[in-house]
Parts: structure tokens; C-alpha cells; sequence
């Protein structure tokens, strides 16, 4: 998947024009432009697996971190990194890319904050699911509606599998006073969003056999830390109301 961005040739004869250069003609424009559809018709012809792969990756990953998706796949796609499919390519936008980087500043440090990191999470448990739909649809939506809603539907469940997992392993990890397996947990995520990019566009192949067998995991970790809190809350429940009584 990795290739050129062909935005990038015209924003290089752009800059070279505003110096006074004007190569807008002859040998080099027709080679740049050559460039371009060349990269344009490989983006357009990227395979369905890798496609199925990117579409998994974002709505996975935007359950961990959606603004660090929405802001390392923008930076790919205008850097050139990868090609972006075209529901996609609104992300390279610069106002995105500042938004993104903005909201990704925020959530990098209160993720690593014990309770501050919970009502982060439910704050925006509220976006991620509907946002991680919106990008997978937008990576499979080239073709046309039926392969967007099921972008939509994969990309919005592993949203919701991530997303479920990480709140239930934080809620579990505060009920520790000390504030380092917080802070480790958060890198953790940080990691898995950018590996888990990397991988997807990369090695779609691979990913996806990674992919069912974390989901199959966060399933099973999600139920027993479920239980778990569940457990917590009952027996402060019964503290909090046996206090009266003993006064």
C-alpha cells in the first residue's frame, strides 16, 4: 500500500512557481502528470484485503485512541505514506490535521491520569463507536453503498469491542491506589494504535489473523473484568449501607 501521494508533485511546482520557476509546461509537467495518474490508478486499484485490513484497523483502533487514528492516518495519506482510498482522503485535510493534533494532545496526557482517564473514556465513548463506523465505511465506501455499510458495521462492533475493553480494564486498574499500572496500560494502548496502523497497511494478511484472536481475548477479558467491578460495587454498596447501622 505504500506509495506516493500524487497531491504532492503539484504542491512542489506550486512552491517552485512561487520562486519564480515555472515548470508548469513541457517535459517535466508530463512527466509529473504521468506520476500522478500512475499513483492514482495503483490507489484505486488496491486490493480488497488490504482494504478489509485498514477498514478493521481504523474502526479497532479508533476504540483506543480515534484522534491519534484520524491524525497518523492523515499525516500518512499527505506525506505520501500510504495511499488513502478516497472516502478517506478528507483526513489529509490541514484543519483535520490540526483538530486531530489538538485532541490527540488532550488525550495523551488525560489518558495517563488515574480517574481522569474514566471520564475521558465516557465522555468520548459517545464518538468513538459512530466515528470508527465513519472511517472503515470511508475506506470501503468507494464502490458503493453496500460496501460502505459494511465497513460501517465492522468498523462500528470492533469500535465497540475495543472501546469496551479498554473502559473496563481502566475502571479495573483504578480501583489500585498506585498510579504507575495506569500509566503503563496507556502506553500499552498507545503502542498497540500505532502498531496495529503499521501492521494493517503493511501486512493486511497477518493483521487480520492478529486481529480475531485480540478480539476473542478482549471478549473474554471484558466479561471477567465485568464481573469483577460488578463484584466491587456490590460489596461497596453493602459497606456504604452497613455504616448507619453499626454508628
Amino acid at each position: 500500500m505504500e506509495t506516493t501521494d500524487p497531491n504532492l508533485w503539484q504542491q512542489l511546482l506550486a512552491w517552485l512557481h512561487g520562486l519564480g520557476l515555472h515548470l508548469g509546461s513541457g517535459p517535466v509537467a508530463a512527466v509529473g502528470e504521468q506520476v500522478g495518474a500512475g499513483v492514482a490508478d495503483a490507489a484505486s486499484r488496491m486490493d480488497m484485503p488490504s482494504l478489509l485490513a485498514l477498514a478493521a484497523a481504523l474502526g479497532w483502533a479508533s476504540g483506543f485512541r480515534l484522534y491519534a487514528v484520524v491524525f497518523l492516518v492523515g499525516v500518512a495519506g499527505a506525506a505520501g505514506w500510504i495511499a488513502l482510498p478516497p472516502g478517506l482522503m478528507v483526513l489529509q485535510h490541514p484543519a483535520l490535521l490540526l483538530a486531530s493534533g489538538f485532541m490527540l494532545f488532550m488525550e495523551f496526557f488525560a489518558d495517563k491520569i488515574p480517574g481522569v482517564d474514566s471520564v475521558w473514556d465516557m465522555l468520548n465513548s459517545v464518538i468513538r463507536i459512530p466515528a470508527g463506523a465513519a472511517l472503515a465505511a470511508g475506506a470501503l465506501g468507494a464502490d458503493g453503498a453496500t460496501m460502505g455499510l459494511v465497513g460501517a458495521l465492522l468498523g462500528g462492533g470492533l469500535a465497540a469491542t475495543s472501546q469496551a475493553a479498554k473502559t473496563t480494564t481502566r475502571a479495573a486498574i483504578n480501583t489500585s491506589p498506585e498510579p504507575f499500572s495506569n500509566l503503563a496500560m496507556s502506553l500499552v494502548e498507545d503502542g498497540l494504535v500505532v502498531g496495529a496502523l503499521w501492521l494493517a497497511t503493511n501486512h493486511p494478511l497477518a493483521f487480520g489473523i492478529l486481529l480475531v484472536i485480540v478480539v476473542v481475548l478482549m471478549w473474554i477479558v471484558t466479561w471477567i473484568l465485568f464481573k469483577f467491578l460488578r463484584a466491587v460495587i456490590r460489596r461497596l454498596i453493602a459497606l456504604l449501607s452497613a455504616a448507619p447501622k453499626e454508628a
